[in-house]
């Protein structure tokens, strides 16, 4: 699989982040990258069926949708995946790779899988990017560790997922609350900095409150983060031995068509005209 992923991570890179542009575009994108679990109940949320014919069955597929369906998304992608491999169809394996990542990275966010996302509901508004953006950004090349070893294969997709997404349900509480006490503990103006980014001052969480709150999580963020990167991997590599193991030297010189970058081009350009995202907001 070295092979063919390899000379493309510049893609894969680039292009993960096109299904946040869809949720600008496509009115049902958004439902596809969280799900609000706290409103099955609490913890371990034994009211919502991890099956997705069941949770129809019982819920009704747009109430799904209205709360989210990041786990069974991940499914639907999963298959794509699968099936690009048993066609050896370069374009489709790249693009289903790169979406692919994306969901499967959402799921393993703590506030994508709580109503509460932006801290919208608590006064705690911004928390989301908190977690998600500027802890990494000040953190990862200088304290984080991303090599994990191998991927493996994923016998039961579903099971696995729902683990992931349980855990994130879980966590989401811990997020807010620590926070919470944080911002008690440092008070506004310690808090919140103004720092140099590409020549521009802007308001941000502080280096000293980011750091703090990645000391009060015990290394939350880089372990979710770690735990994506594994779940993408072996999500990969499950699709290819699900599809019969096929030998991609052959793709591994390809390039994308002219219509595939008029494609990728189309739906750069409709993100930067798009406006507001649609439905759910995140920031």
């Amino acid at each position: 699989m070295m092979v063919l992923y390899k000379p493309n991570i510049n893609f894969i890179t680039e292009h993960a982040i096109d299904p946040d542009k869809r949720r600008y575009i496509v009115t049902d994108e958004g439902p596809r990258h969280y799900i609000d679990i706290d409103h099955y109940g609490a913890y371990p949320y034994t009211s919502l069926p991890h099956k997705w014919k069941d949770a129809v069955a019982k819920f009704g597929e747009d109430s799904l949708k209205m709360y989210g369906i990041v786990p069974w998304h991940i499914q639907v992608m999963l298959n794509r995946l699968t099936t690009a491999f048993k066609e050896k169809n370069f374009t489709k394996i790249m693009k289903n790779s790169a979406e692919l990542g994306h969901y499967i990275a959402d799921s393993h966010v703590p506030l994508h899988a709580n109503s509460n996302h932006n801290g919208q509901f608590t006064h705690q508004r911004g928390i989301h990017g908190f977690w998600e953006s500027r802890v990494p950004e000040l953190l990862a090349e200088k304290e984080f560790d991303f090599f994990i070893g191998k991927a493996d294969f994923i016998a039961d997709p579903l099971t696995f997922t729902w683990a992931r997404v349980l855990e994130s349900g879980k966590a989401a509480d811990s997020v807010l609350t620590f926070e919470r006490e944080l911002t008690k503990q440092f008070g506004t103006d310690k808090k919140y900095a103004f720092e140099n980014r590409n020549g521009v001052l802007l308001r941000q969480y502080s280096s000293a409150f980011t750091i703090a709150f990645n000391k009060k999580l015990n290394g939350m963020v880089e372990r979710r983060m770690r735990q994506s990167i594994y779940a993408v991997a072996s999500f990969w590599y499950t699709a290819w031995v699900n599809a019969g193991q096929p030998d991609l030297k052959s793709l591994s010189t390809q390039t994308f068509s002219e219509a595939d970058v008029k494609e990728f081009d189309k739906l750069n350009e409709q993100w930067k005209t798009g406006g507001k995202m649609l439905g759910k907001q995140e920031e």
